[in-house]
């Protein structure tokens, strides 16, 4: 199978929380509960509560056989995307065989909206990870920031948080992210964190916007601020952006196609150094290949503040 064949597989993509994380993508593109202000990937054009079989299961299990079979090292086999995973309806299947296949962890990021449903729950309860995301303490900024399907309440998502947290024996981070301005303030934290030690989450990984966000006043919150609302929390909490950065082998150019990086930006914007770690590709070498795609417009750029991303052309704005 060639990197043209990849459908449903992404990466190993860098992440800070995951090391080296080999993505899955189970619904089509912003196909998702909510339409995030600060989401990377731009505006939700499909807003959707209904659970079904987005993707064809056998085709993603054929897909991550191939591709641990070239022996393609990663930390974790992560359910993420660019949608909010927890809607396809046959995760757990996913789950289970993938776990049968490989002792690589399977972890789940999802945006915790859909655990208020028994079957969302239980269709989590074989992964090794699960990180769901909390960026309000009320149902007033719930709705300003999350932007949620009409079936989503606060109350709904955040007592499906809970109930979701008090049953499951694996690992459970709690993502939160924060806005300056909007939530990046102490007293909005301190909802937050109140509802993060009703979960018992294990760790809070305390984030804010570091890619060019949907909308513009989605900005970030200054890193001295945040590790002083890191304080508000009660548990540990890591903050991924003052992570130490992951090494590159550098491998040659042969091993990493065009393709690879298209699907790679698809999913998220990435810095140079972003692609580079991303597909284990040599800096003069990832540098020379957006250099390429940039001449033909396939790729466009887009700062955050002095940080520049590179993103699919048809999706740059």
């Amino acid at each position: 199978m060639s990197s043209n064949d990849f459908k449903y597989l992404y990466g190993p993509v860098p992440s800070r929380r995951l090391g080296r994380s080999m993505g899955i993508d189970l619904v089509p593109f912003k196909t998702c509960t909510y339409d995030c202000i600060y989401c990377q990937l731009g505006r939700t054009t499909n807003k959707t509560t209904q659970r079904c079989d987005y993707v064809p299961v056998a085709d993603v299990l054929r897909e991550v056989r191939e591709k641990i079979s070239t022996g393609a090292g990663c930390d974790f086999i992560t359910m993420a995307g660019s949608g909010e995973p927890t809607l396809h309806a046959s995760i757990s299947e996913l789950i289970c065989k993938i776990k049968e296949m490989t002792d690589i962890p399977v972890a789940v990021i999802t945006n915790g909206s859909l655990l208020y449903l028994p079957d969302v729950r239980d269709s989590l309860m074989q992964a090794d990870l699960v990180i769901p995301s909390l960026d309000a303490g009320d149902a007033r900024l719930f709705e300003y920031v999350n932007r949620p399907h009409e079936d989503i309440t606060f109350e709904r998502m955040t007592e499906g948080l809970v109930e979701f947290a008090h049953h499951y024996t694996g690992r459970l981070w709690l993502e939160v992210l924060l806005v300056s301005g909007v939530t990046g303030l102490p007293a909005e934290v301190k909802n937050i964190a109140a509802w993060a030690q009703k979960m018992g989450a294990q760790k809070i990984q305390l984030g804010t916007v570091n890619r060019p966000a949907y909308e513009d006043f989605a900005c970030t919150v200054d890193p001295k601020q945040m590790r002083k609302l890191a304080g508000l929390f009660s548990g540990p909490v890591d903050i991924p952006e003052n992570a130490p950065p992951m090494t590159s082998n550098g491998t040659t150019a042969s091993d990493t196609t065009d393709v690879d990086i298209m699907n790679l930006l698809a999913r998220r914007p990435c810095t140079l150094e972003g692609i580079s770690l991303g597909l284990n590709l040599h800096p003069h070498d990832a540098a020379k290949r957006i250099e390429k795609l940039l001449s033909v417009s396939r790729v466009a750029t887009q700062r955050n503040g002095r940080t520049l991303f590179y993103k699919p052309a048809d999706k740059a704005t």
